[in-house]
């Protein structure tokens, strides 16, 4: 059988306690290395929020303020906080696409250059207005987190995150041994992520890293509390804390989508609880959010599957 047929890694942890499983053809295991898509987004919101407290900045501070490189070109509104960034609620005009940020190259200036077009495209709404889930909130709050730690996105993540958190199976580079994405019954060959879109959906990781990450957000209360409380507005489409939607019994999920791979997390903080589930194959989400929905069920009584699978990602 082939090690990288379609399937999915599913991770539990109850309390520190883990159970693992692979659900369909798939040969893998909890290191196992899958693109997260998506699942990027709550380890940059970390970052941003342990980095900025590091150095006793507010997260209501106005982005332009941590961003004079970009004040120049700032066509956006100038009060929006690094906080309405990571919750998705900065108005932005939703004007710069995945084929714009592949066009500007690798290069190391390519995540300031992505910023820039961000805010040169002004606003939509205002901040605070209404949640709206845009890449571009996270271009910018990638661009916040170099520029406070004074290096590169990457290595910023790195030394904030991924080397305290102990997340060693997780980083930009492609592993030497990833598992291969599927879109039906075809193989999808590799493809290089544009380094301008890195904190928003960059990263390759497992499910023993990702539970890691989860039980360290969990075993971090000022961190968690700081992430999980809603930004949204009672008439917004969802709640939505800094880099996670929210569910009816205190839930935190989101999903993750590129082309061969599908990634779903669902905490339930109240229970210390979290699972994952990595699958790399295209048509997988519907079934994941289910498995990972009704894994939670004996402890909240809601069925989250269609939320899951419905995430704006």
């Amino acid at each position: 059988m082939d090690t990288n047929a379609p399937g999915a890694v599913i991770g539990v942890s109850r309390r520190g306690r883990r159970v693992f499983e692979t659900a369909g053809g798939l040969k893998a295991d909890d290191a196992s290395s899958f693109r997260i898509a998506s699942l990027t987004k709550p380890l940059t919101a970390a970052a941003t929020v342990l980095a900025l407290a590091e150095r006793s900045i507010p997260l209501t501070t106005p982005a332009i303020e941590l961003l004079p490189a970009l004040a120049a070109d700032w066509r956006a509104d100038r009060g929006i906080t690094v906080e309405q960034l990571l919750a998705q609620v900065a108005g932005l005009r939703e004007a710069v696409d995945a084929a714009t940020v592949a066009a500007l190259g690798d290069g190391p200036e390519v995540l300031e250059q992505t910023a820039r077009l961000a805010v040169q495209a002004g606003n939509e709404r205002a901040p605070g207005e209404r949640w709206s889930y845009y890449n571009g909130n996270y271009f910018l709050a990638g661009c916040v987190l170099a520029t406070v730690v004074g290096t590169s996105y990457e290595q910023a993540l790195q030394q904030v995150l991924l080397t305290p958190f102990g997340l060693t199976g997780t980083g930009f580079e492609t592993p030497s041994a990833p598992i291969t994405g599927w879109d039906g019954e075809l193989p999808l060959p590799g493809e290089a992520y544009p380094r301008g879109r890195r904190p928003s959906g960059g990263l390759w990781s497992c499910a023993a890293d990702f539970l890691s990450f989860a039980e360290r957000l969990l075993g971090t209360p000022t961190l968690l509390d700081e992430i999980r409380r809603p930004r949204t507005r009672f008439d917004d489409p969802m709640a939505y804390g800094l880099g996670w939607a929210l569910g009816p019994s205190g839930q935190m999920y989101l999903n993750g989508r590129l082309a061969g791979y599908r990634t779903a997390v669902l905490l339930a903080p109240e229970h210390g609880y979290a699972s994952v589930a990595f699958g790399n194959q295209t048509q997988l989400l519907p079934e994941i959010a289910w498995r990972l929905s009704e894994l939670q069920r004996d402890l909240t009584g809601d069925d989250l599957s269609i939320a899951i699978d419905a995430f704006a990602a």
